[in-house]
């Protein structure tokens, strides 16, 4: 049995929709933003930053979203090739940008004030960031253009479900805002999520967080 602790729209949707897919019995923990909850001893010997998600495993507790999905689909051998799979280099290429740039970048954009050291530098740095992003986006696009096994709505895997929750956070900026990008530029990318977001899971993990039913491709807040 695991236990995911997450909170509703958080990176633990990645997980969310990966337990749902698998059919996997767990239990859905979601943490209070209010009551300080993260801080307290018990919850950050799951997550030692109090962030989300964490899952409880029988192996011990986890964090980190990329290092939690690709757990779930070694230890159930499946969405994602396995290690003697001719795909895997490729996949976990792919993976691991889509975690370390495409990911990282976006938090870049929603947490400016994080990384600049004055006020001012804000809207400069915002737009660098959404360059890069589209950057990032125009190569993952042309990568799932090739409509690999492994990322496409029909063959679902843990790198189609971590992009289309990207997406969804992508697609929610409001137009005028500096790190506004265009989705209907990718069009591989946003077929990818229109496709996921009609699977149980993503129906069922958009019912329970209060998403709305287009999770991926039209953002409700």
């Amino acid at each position: 049995m695991y236990v995911l602790h997450t909170m509703p729209d958080s990176a633990g949707v990645a997980v969310h929709l990966v337990l749902q897919e698998l059919g996997l019995p767990f239990t859905l923990h979601i943490v209070s933003r209010d009551t300080g909850e993260r801080d307290t001893p018990e919850y950050r010997a799951l997550h030692p930053l109090g962030l989300v998600p964490a899952l409880e495993t029988p192996d011990g507790p986890m964090f980190e979203t990329a290092a939690i999905l690709l757990w779930l689909a070694d230890r159930h051998n499946t969405l994602a090739p396995l290690p003697a799979d001719p795909d895997r280099a490729a996949f976990l290429t792919w993976y691991f940008f889509t975690s370390t740039n495409l990911h990282t970048t976006l938090m870049h954009l929603f947490y400016p004030g994080r990384y600049t050291g004055t006020p001012e530098g804000v809207s400069a740095f915002m737009k660098a960031a959404a360059a890069r992003m589209a950057d990032q986006l125009t190569l993952l696009d042309g990568m799932a253009a090739t409509i690999p096994r492994w990322c496409s709505p029909q063959t679902p895997s843990i790198l189609g479900f971590y992009l289309a929750m990207l997406l969804r956070w992508i697609g929610s900026y409001e137009h005028g805002h500096p790190g506004r990008i265009d989705l209907s530029a990718f069009p591989a990318l946003m077929a990818l999520a229109r496709g996921l977001e009609q699977r149980p899971a993503a129906l069922h993990v958009a019912e329970a967080e209060g998403l709305g039913p287009t999770i991926f491709t039209n953002p409700t807040p």
